[in-house]
């Protein structure tokens, strides 16, 4: 009898034990299973279409080169639509030197354009702007009467000089409309590609 009771003992006993088993094991899975564990799956960066800190797809962008009278002249994309009011203001603005009336600010901008924006001239040079020294008319080969004002003579008159072709006289109108009047004569040594021996022969036939 006593063999008995101690066989139902080891009966229940392995039957406990069975069930912890089963429900230690129920809870592991649950818990493996679960998002708290940690290996829920992170969302794909840039699934949105838009990766991060780029542009975002499908907006069309123009690029422009600044130039002339404004802080930060340089090379900017803006986006399709652009005024070259919003080239300027991304270049810094314009310099108190900035002639704007000469610019067309709601002008639309175009791919690979370059924005100019010229210094204003001198009151007193702007007044006196338009002034045909005498015998500087255009392809007279003459050396003028009068001193030719560099900073607002034509490209006519400026190739009228001596030792100044066409070519060279453009180039010294783009200087001026890129830098402002000139100060000197002197500064025609500067940009426009005249050496100093060219600047002493125009010395007394041009004026800043």
């Amino acid at each position: 009898m006593h063999s008995v009771v101690l066989t139902r003992r080891r009966v229940l006993l392995g039957a406990l034990l069975l069930a912890l088993v089963l429900v230690l094991g129920v809870r592991f899975v649950a818990r493996a299973g679960s998002p708290s564990s940690g290996l829920a799956v992170q969302p794909v960066a840039g699934s949105d279409g838009q990766a991060s800190g780029s542009e975002p797809v499908g907006v069309s962008r123009v690029v422009v080169d600044v130039v002339g009278a404004v802080r930060q002249p340089g090379v900017y994309r803006l986006g399709e639509g652009s005024r070259v009011e919003d080239a300027v203001a991304r270049a810094g603005g314009a310099t108190p030197r900035a002639d704007l009336a000469a610019v067309n600010l709601a002008a639309p901008l175009a791919d690979g354009e370059q924005v100019l924006v010229p210094a204003r001239l001198p009151p007193a040079v702007a007044a006196a702007e338009g002034a045909l020294p005498s015998g500087a008319g255009p392809g007279s080969g003459a050396t003028p009467d009068a001193p030719v004002q560099l900073s607002i003579a034509t490209v006519e008159q400026l190739d009228a000089l001596p030792g100044i072709g066409p070519v060279t006289a453009q180039k010294i109108v783009d200087y001026r409309t890129a830098h402002g009047p000139f100060r000197s004569v002197d500064d025609l040594d500067d940009g426009p590609g005249i050496g100093p021996a060219r600047v002493d022969q125009l010395r007394g036939l041009v004026v800043p």
